[in-house]
Order: structure tokens, then sequence, then C-alpha cells
């Protein structure tokens, strides 16, 4: 069986921002082999994984893209000026460490100006700078390009039993996909584990995917935020290391009832604790599935995680071993 903190390490160290996933695509196509009858890499850059079996099409997805910055100007400071790939609070860059694609370091500050006369919550990416050390234009230009992407640099760290990392959203629910593959020895199902490009971006690689599989059931895995912290303003019941969540809604969809019924009667044959989630933000790749072609039935595993989308996101390894039983379990279990 896959071991999800190893795997989880190892796609973390190539994690990749939207319409670059390559290395990770990769990396999974190679880990997933073992485990299932076919694996492809598609026109957009998905992984698809097929487990043949006789009944209904079960398409399990969690998206292996991450948020991320792209260059997009060179000052003649050697400054570099950058766009973002995906959702990013500008404020919360301010001091973070990124990690451009050739290994290059460099450090996100904001402009002295921008700094004394705004509010942090006003303060826009074209307020923001990426420093790598460069002396001038003319050096800058030789380490990095106009469209080079950088990602947060840092290293998993298991603290007790929780793991604070960049990327668990959404690498960890990849690396707990990956397990559930492992887990799952025969169904009756037509199974399709699909792991995602784009997702951050609006969804667009579960939309190309779903399009081909055609499922008749679509299940996702992705990271959900929690209520049981200090910094949190959502009113929200899901908590750190009491279980996977079952989705009810989120912004993006509402669940088909047929798909909650079957997570939750997978949950309970077995004994896998969960808790019911409604988010009020945010969206999955649930949402693209489920409207695809004439509407496919369709609902989500999350895992509980604090801090989304910083450089330092914390998720209960026990969830992510749970949820990727619980995925498992929908799996073998007949649609």
């Amino acid at each position: 069986m896959i071991d999800i903190l190893k795997t989880f390490t190892h796609l973390q160290s190539m994690a990749r921002p939207s319409g670059f996933e390559s290395p990770c695509a990769q990396a999974i196509a190679e880990l997933a082999g073992p485990y299932c009858d076919e694996v492809k890499i598609d026109t957009l850059g998905n992984v698809i994984c097929r487990k043949k079996g006789p009944g209904k099409r079960l398409m399990m997805a969690a998206h292996m893209d991450v948020i991320g910055l792209i260059i997009t100007h060179i000052d003649k400071k050697g400054f570099l000026r950058f766009g973002a790939l995906g959702g990013f609070v500008p404020y919360r860059l301010i001091g973070a460490r990124m990690k451009l694609e050739n290994g290059m370091g460099g450090s996100v500050w904001c402009d002295e100006k921008a700094m004394e006369e705004k509010k942090l919550e006003d303060i826009t990416l074209g307020d923001l700078y990426l420093d790598i050390g460069a002396e001038s234009e003319e050096s800058a230009g030789k380490m990095v390009q106009v469209g080079d992407v950088a990602v947060y640099e840092g290293e998993p760290q298991q603290v007790g039993q929780m793991l604070l990392s960049p990327y668990c959203d959404d690498l960890i629910a990849c690396a707990a996909l990956l397990s559930a593959m492992s887990q799952v020895e025969k169904s009756e199902n037509d199974l399709y584990f699909v792991f995602t490009v784009q997702e951050e971006v609006g969804l667009r690689g579960a939309a190309t995917a779903a399009y081909a599989i055609d499922p008749d059931f679509g299940v996702c895995m992705d990271v959900t935020r929690t209520g049981d912290n200090p910094s949190e303003k959502a009113k929200m019941v899901v908590k750190l290391g009491v279980g996977p969540t079952i989705k009810i809604k989120d912004a993006s969809l509402l669940c088909n009832p047929q798909v909650i019924a079957h997570l939750r009667e997978a949950a309970k044959e077995g004994d896998v604790p969960y808790q019911d989630e409604v988010l009020t933000a945010g969206g999955t790749d649930s949402a693209a599935i489920q409207k695809t072609r004439g509407g496919v039935l369709s609902g989500c595993i999350s895992i509980p995680c604090r801090y989304i989308h910083s450089q330092n996101e914390m998720v209960s390894l026990k969830d992510v071993e749970q949820s990727a039983r619980l995925m498992a379990l929908c799996a073998q279990r007949t649609l």
C-alpha cells in the first residue's frame, strides 16, 4: 500500500502552478502504474488511471496544480513583478520565500510607499515584487525571463499528528487518492482515478476529463476550511483530527443526495468517522464534473485544513489516512 506521507513529500517537491503541472503528472503516473490497468496523460495534462470493472463508471478526482506566481516584468533594478496563478491574498505574500522553476530562491516584498499609505487589505499584487538578489535588469534577465513561474519555498514538517507544509491543497489529496487506489483490490464499478490540472484557475482539467470519461458518479477529494482556530471567521463545525468531511454544499455546487448517501453508507460500513461539511465559499472539481454533458451525480470528500493558500497549511495525518480509506470504500461499494 502506498505510504501517504512519503508520497506527499515526493509530490510536494515537484509542486507546480496551474498550467505547469507536467513534473508532478509524470511522478503520479509512475506511482499509479502498479495499481491500475491503464494510465494515460490526456491533452490538457490530466493523469487518468483506470481500474476496469463491469459496472457503472465512477470518477474520483484530486487536483495536482497549486497556486503560484508568474513573472510579468523585470524592472531596471532587477526586481521581478508578477501576476497570480490561483487565489492569493496579496498582503499575506509579504516576506514569503519563493522558488523559481530553475531552483533559484527569492523573497516577496512590498513597495515602501504602498506600505506607508495603504491598509494591509488594500495592498495589491501590483504593489509587490520578487527580489532574487539581482543587481540590474540585465543580470536578472540572465537568471529568469517573463513567463517563468514560482511557488512557495518550504519542506513538509510533521508536528505530532499534524502535517505543516505548503501545498497540502491539494497534493495531500493526490497522495490520499493514490493510497485509495492501492487499497482497492476488486470492485464491480469501472473506476477512474483522475489527477487534474488547472483547478485553481477554473476547474478546467476536471471538465475535460469528465467529458471524456462520461462518468455515472463523480467524487472529488480536496481540502476544506475549518472552524476550530482563532483566525477563522467562518462559522463551521469542521475540526482538525475528527475525520474527513462529506460535503453537502460549497459555493460551486450542491452535492447530489445520492452521492452523499453513498458516502455516508460507505463510512458507516467501514467504521470511518466523518464530519458533515457546508462550505460558504470556495469550490472544487466536483462542480465541473457535475455539469458535464447531461449532468453527473457528484459529491466530495474533504480533508480539513487550516490556513489554506498560505505557506503553512496544516492537516491531520489521521484525517488524511481516513480520507483515503473512505474513498477506497466508496470505490468498492457498488453504485
